[in-house]
């Protein structure tokens, strides 16, 4: 499929994952999980923030709404959730899960669920401004577009990690973010 021949329709038939289940988390491991928030439209669109400059970790960078899993999370699905709400105002009972990506391990020790979900149009976003700058729209269709993210290596303890790159407008988007729009694009058999 071409990056730029992707509907709504596409991307949900193509979106061959299973329903999350409500999946116990693990006590031996910090957990975390993010949404990656789908807006449905007949060219959909990609929901991303950008991270408050005055966090501590990952300031300014652009990100899923998520973090930390709490106890009182039934599941990682329900920590994307609330993270989400949290975030960026994201209601919970709008977001139509249509299934979730494997684990990533962040580099500061997190195991992170993505769980990619469908979002109404017209939601009105307000930004939880201790932790998010901004919130921006990408074309899905673009955002999918894999010749747009690029390779570097990076050694950790003598050890190769790939991360990806790329840029939409003046935002700079990398590391996991980019990692996972690129499963998500792997995922429905996107072209470069």
């Amino acid at each position: 499929m071409h990056f730029n021949e992707l509907s709504m329709e596409m991307f949900l038939s193509r979106f061959q994952l299973l329903q999350p289940g409500t999946g116990e988390m693990s006590r031996n491991a910090r957990q975390a999980a993010v949404l990656v928030p789908v807006v449905r439209r007949r060219q959909p669109g990609l929901l991303l923030t950008r991270r408050s400059p005055r966090l501590r970790k990952h300031a300014g960078q652009v990100a899923f709404p998520g973090g930390a899993a709490d106890s009182t999370d039934p599941s990682l699905v329900a920590t994307a959730l609330r993270e989400a709400c949290e975030e960026v105002s994201i209601p919970p009972d709008v977001v139509d899960i249509i299934g979730v990506l494997p684990a990533v391990d962040s580099v500061t020790g997190f195991s992170v669920t993505p769980v990619v979900g469908v979002i109404p149009p017209g939601i009105h976003y307000h930004a939880n401004q201790d932790e998010v700058a901004d919130v921006f729209e990408m074309p899905l269709a673009e955002a999918l577009h894999l010749a747009r993210y690029h390779p570097l290596d990076v050694y950790r303890q003598n050890n190769a990690h790939r991360v990806w790159l790329s840029w939409y407008q003046h935002y700079f988007v990398w590391g996991m973010t980019a990692g996972i729009i690129r499963q998500v694009a792997l995922q429905i058999g996107m072209d470069t």
